[in-house]
């Protein structure tokens, strides 16, 4: 997948415990985790506003977009036929 997420940087900055995220947001730790890690196809956006009101960021700050990036797993390199 070519989002790569930058969540710990953004935790670490703002000095916020993924326990404490995670409960602000009303997710379980365990699929903060998975956001973090990069492990999840999608996130809802309603989500994704409470994690920047939390952390006071923006969705750019906490996920960066790279072509060609590694983990790119739909099976489909050049895109829709």
């Amino acid at each position: 997948m070519p989002i790569i997420i930058h969540l710990d940087v953004m935790l670490a900055r703002r000095k916020v415990k993924s326990k404490d995220l995670a409960a602000y947001v009303g997710i379980t730790e365990q699929n903060l985790s998975l956001l973090k890690s990069g492990k999840v196809k999608g996130i809802r956006f309603a989500t994704l506003g409470k994690i920047c009101e939390r952390l006071d960021c923006q969705p750019g700050d906490i996920m960066e977009w790279m072509a060609g990036a590694d983990g790119d797993d739909d099976g489909d390199a050049d895109g829709p036929a």
